[in-house]
């Protein structure tokens, strides 16, 4: 499967412009595709606290994993490439997981998942030159 634009890119245009999808696509799965739902539900420490017999606690895995498969398909749709997709299902989970904890700030947190996007492209480049 091809992605929205060529990837590995052939230009720092081309890796620019990847980047830049990679941020939006972003900024839609964590912002108004993530919703209410799994926004609380992927953290432990929130079900606990509210304690609503409609979101037991052992939600959260479910919840953390729905949200990161987003993540994981968008970073598939724009650079069509399944290898990359796996990564950002992990890293982003392992990510969102130390936000839960209380491990990272909220600008730690975003800062992280754009440096993994950054990091995707350039390494996408180096690796295919």
């Amino acid at each position: 499967m091809s992605g929205l634009l060529p990837f590995p890119p052939h230009t720092w245009l081309d890796a620019i412009q990847v980047i830049f999808l990679l941020l939006a696509g972003h900024a839609l799965m964590d912002y108004p595709l993530q919703g209410e739902f799994l926004s609380s539900c992927k953290n432990r420490h929130l079900l606990i606290l509210r304690n609503d017999p409609t979101r037991p606690v052992q939600i959260w895995p479910w919840c953390m994993s729905a949200h990161c498969l987003l993540h994981a398909a968008a970073v598939w749709a724009i650079t069509g490439c399944f290898i990359l997709c796996i990564i950002e299902f992990v890293l982003h989970w392992l990510i969102d997981l130390a936000k839960c904890e209380n491990k990272t700030t909220f600008v730690q947190d975003q800062s992280l998942h754009c440096i993994c996007k950054i990091a995707y492209v350039v390494a996408a480049m180096i690796h295919g030159s």
